[in-house]
Parts: structure tokens; sequence; C-alpha cells
């Protein structure tokens, strides 16, 4: 009887377990299928983005090289911190109307249709940290209910795609609107705004150029506040980047050069034909007056 009893409750617990195994793997299934049809969604604006870089490249990295100091990767500025850096870097500017996919070769007649191949076709390639190596090591480690827990994760991973890492988020530090729009300095201010706008960028300044970490974090955190946080005030007469930025060699500026170095010579063999020829001129006027003298009178 103990027997039959035993053997009643094993096959029990072993049909119990194929149950929750095959509503596992069905659930796993089904969440797989819908991560593959799902494509991540970013809440972050490209052309922002791309803006606050642009501003970071040109105002303030060439004094971050000048004094040899490496960001890193905490600060927000970093680049590893921008969720579209590595598609950026595979844009080819071919021509003034022609654009080329890094990843896939493709052309596209301007940058705006570029970005929709990037997020239509390459959504996958965006800068976010790669964790399916962590989650594969538990579901070999774990039963059923770990894969639907790490599939989970997966799952609500995607709504915090940009979390942390888009630079659109510090436009309002890094004075964005100042260079996408020339006329948006002359709108009303808003103490507010300013207020909040100032406070992210002297968070960014600490956050990036501790003062503790030595003399050249100390110059560029103080810095880092007179060439971006001392705009964000509604007095008069503080506009950003009062440091300047990277310099840039005009193209006119060595077009001009180049015709100067071109011209040059011919210029002074010109003169020098010139010179001779007058020269020459001369001999030869000298030498025709001689004969026709006339013999002076007795």
């Amino acid at each position: 009887m103990v027997k039959t009893r035993l053997c009643a409750v094993y096959s029990i617990s072993l049909l119990l377990m194929i149950l929750q195994l095959s509503s596992s793997q069905g659930s796993e299934t089904a969440a797989s299928s819908n991560l593959k049809e799902e494509q991540p969604e970013v809440h972050c604006s490209r052309e922002r983005s791309r803006a606050a870089w642009k501003i970071i490249e040109e105002y303030l990295m060439p004094f971050v090289e000048k004094e040899k100091y490496q960001l890193s990767s905490r600060c927000r500025l970093h680049p590893s911190n921008d969720i579209f850096r590595d598609q950026e870097e595979h844009k080819i500017h071919v021509d003034i109307n022609e654009w080329r996919c890094g990843y896939c070769k493709k052309i596209f007649r301007a940058e705006k249709y570029l970005d929709q191949h990037f997020d239509n076709r390459h959504n996958n390639l965006l800068n976010v940290e790669n964790r399916s190596g962590e989650n594969d090591q538990r579901e070999k480690e774990i039963a059923s209910v770990a894969i639907e827990l790490s599939l989970w994760i997966a799952v609500t991973n995607i709504s915090y795609v940009s979390h942390g890492k888009c630079l659109a988020d510090l436009c309002g530090a890094l004075h964005c609107d100042f260079v996408i729009n020339s006329q948006s300095h002359k709108t009303k201010c808003n103490p507010p705004a300013a207020a909040r706008n100032r406070h992210l960028c002297e968070d960014l300044a600490d956050s990036c150029f501790p003062v503790k970490e030595g003399s050249s974090a100390t110059r560029l955190h103080e810095f880092f506040l007179r060439q971006f946080c001392d705009a964000h005030s509604c007095s008069r007469g503080r506009k950003p980047f009062s440091r300047g930025g990277r310099k840039h060699t005009s193209v006119f500026y060595l077009a001009t050069s180049v015709l100067i170095l071109m011209f040059l010579p011919i210029f002074y063999l010109i003169v020098y034909l010139y010179q001779r020829e007058m020269r020459t001129g001369k001999t030869q006027l000298k030498r025709i007056s001689k004969p026709g003298r006339k013999p002076k009178s007795s």
C-alpha cells in the first residue's frame, strides 16, 4: 500500500514537472518571437544628440586634448554614452547629395534618409550594453522559471535603451538651441529654465572634471563653468562658448595661399623679363645715337 502511494506521488510529481516544462517552453517561444518582432523603442532625438556631439567636439574636446585629460566613462559626455555614436561613425558623406551606409553600403540622397535607414534596418546596432552573455549563463544554471525571468528582463530593457545614453538630454546644458537655431538667443529668457540648465551644467562639470583628480581636472572644471555654465543666466551680455572652439583652416584661405604660391614665380619672371627688356632697349638707343652725332663747328 505504501509503495503504491509512493508511486502515485512520484508519477504526479513527474506529470507536474512535464506540464511546467512544456508551459515554460511555450512561454519562452512566445516571448522569443515577440522579441524578434518588436524593435527597440528609443525615446531620444537623433538630431539634438548630433548637435550636442558637435558642440562637445567643437567647444570642449580641443581643450581636453590640450590638457591630455582622459574623460571617465562615468562622464555623460564620454563617447560611450552616446547611443547613436556607432551609427554616426558609420556615415560616409561621399558628395553633397550622396550619403552611404557604412554597414550595408547603401546610398542615399540626404542625411535624413540615412537616419531613417538606421532606424529601420540597423536599430539593433545602437550603442547599448550587451547583457546577453549574462542571460545565457543564467539560463544554463537555473531552470525554466529563470528562463522566463531572463526573457522578461530582456523585454523590460527595451524601454530603457536610451537611459543615460541620450546626449539630447544634455542639450539644455550645452546650448544646442543656440547652435541649431541662431535666432533662439533672441527669445525671452525664462529664469526657472535657465536655473535648471545651469544646475545640470554644473553637475556635468563636477562629474566629468572632479577637482580632486588633479590640476588638469581643476583647470578643465573651471573652463567648463566659464565656457558653458555662465551663459545660463538672464543677464545680458553673456553668451555661450566665450572661450572659443576648435580652430578650422578656412578653405578660402587655403585656395588663396595656393594661388599666390602658383602665381608669385610667374609674377617675378614677368618683372625680370620686363627689366631685362628695358635694359636692352636703353643699350640699343645709346649705340644708335653715337653715329648720328654732328661734328662741332670751328
